[in-house]
């Protein structure tokens, strides 16, 4: 964690017994954490380990790959064992694995967890078809299934923890459409990709978000009535590979070299569309691009003038959460009220998923210092210190005066 952050252990002594006062000032199985309860210092995993004390089992994680976001290996598996570690679990108790892209991989990693006796299964799903093979079996094994971050379409876990991903949507429409009015872009010709939507439902979800912002009434209005606004949408089904959607926007591109704003789902599919722009004289604040998962290459490009804004999803809150709820489950107890505040519809199954869900913000340039700095997210010496591209009319050779510009240290 960020120097700035230091970790606070629950002071207050709790009271009663079993279950019935776990965090200090609140008492009942109903009362516990909530989904505000979880900060950067962790401090609200101590007030669990009451709970963590209730079983031996041990608590399977199964992550998707390392292509999509680098979001699993720098936060998702080291939040997660944190957060698990601080409520008391040893590391015996812990299995944190990713299936590297591979859906015959995190089938097997859920079968040698369940093998293993292990009580909860916190799965981020490759696709829901591998979900429900996982669901299936852990169901026919009496173990309990998280679904993290993605849902199981057609799946049978009784939980879901997430962030709002139609906000995510309408955020990322709305600062793009900020940064057409900010930048001056004229006769905006948006260019909309998608994630990948048929094996992703948060991709279904992000882009009921933005298309939900861009083609209400009034999109003309939004962007300054700056000439012909129009909108091409991505053809196909889009992609999470970011290499695969620098291939789709070169072929849109070479079709309609007018493009001159991009919505991308997240940092990792707009940073190599933003290198192959650059390479072809492309000036800051010229074309505006989207992104999310905070990353320090999306954040770089974000204080260069190349990406408006990323959607920023606190990952140690989305661990904090899944880790808290699986607690709940593997003591067999019913996790509170607060905590599961809301329910996310399948509308395959036909049923409606009790869900966490978590509320993501809108960084741009001016607000990095206040908010992924300042809850060590992203390392300011590394973001400063690093290296830019080589590209044409930039002589400065990090982002040292980008990080000045906009108060980052």
């Amino acid at each position: 964690m960020n120097s700035k952050i230091v970790k606070l252990l629950a002071s207050a002594t709790l009271v009663g017994s079993g279950a019935a006062a776990l965090i200090p000032g609140v008492s009942g199985a109903s009362g516990g954490v909530t989904a505000k309860s979880f900060t950067p210092t962790y401090s609200a995993m101590f007030g669990l380990q009451k709970i963590a004390g209730m079983s031996k089992s041990g608590i399977g994680v199964i992550l998707p790959d390392e292509v999509s976001s680098n979001r699993y290996v720098e936060f998702d598996a080291p939040n997660i064992t944190q957060a698990l570690t601080d409520a008391g679990l040893s590391t015996s108790q812990i299995n944190v694995q990713n299936a590297q892209g591979v859906a015959s991989n995190e089938i097997a990693i859920a079968q040698a967890d369940i093998a293993a006796k292990d009580k909860v299964l916190i799965m981020d799903p490759l696709d829901s078809t591998t979900g429900k093979t996982i669901e299936t079996l852990a169901k026919k094994a009496g173990v309990q299934v998280i679904d993290y971050d993605r849902l199981t379409v057609g799946g049978s876990a009784k939980y879901y923890v997430s962030f709002n991903n139609v906000t995510v949507g309408q955020l990322i429409g709305q600062g793009v459409l900020s940064c057409i009015s900010a930048w001056h872009v004229k006769n905006p010709l948006l260019y909309v990709m998608n994630g990948s939507t048929t094996t992703d439902n948060n991709a279904v979800l992000f882009a009921q978000g933005y298309d939900g912002v861009l083609n209400k009434a009034g999109y003309m209005a939004a962007v300054g009535g700056m000439g012909n606004a129009k909108t091409i949408n991505e053809t196909g089904t889009g992609t999470w590979t970011p290499s695969q959607a620098l291939t789709d926007f070169q072929g849109a591109f070479s079709k309609n070299s007018k493009i001159n704003a991009v919505v991308t789902p997240n940092d990792e599919n707009a940073a190599p569309i933003i290198s192959f722009l650059q390479g072809q004289g492309l000036k800051p604040k010229s074309i505006p691009f989207t992104g999310q998962d905070a990353t320090l290459t999306g954040f770089q490009n974000i204080i260069s003038g190349y990406q408006c804004g990323t959607v920023y999803k606190p990952i140690w809150q989305e661990a904090q959460a899944a880790a808290a709820l699986a607690l709940y489950l593997r003591a067999g107890m019913a996790p509170p009220a607060g905590l599961v505040n809301g329910h996310t519809a399948d509308k395959v199954a036909h049923r409606s998923v009790a869900s966490v869900l978590l509320t993501p913000t809108w960084v741009t340039a001016a607000n990095v210092e206040k908010t992924v700095v300042a809850n060590g997210v992203i390392s300011p010496v590394a973001l400063c210190t690093s290296f830019r591209p080589a590209v044409k009319g930039f002589k400065a050779p990090t982002y040292a005066q980008d990080c000045k510009t906009y108060g980052i240290k």
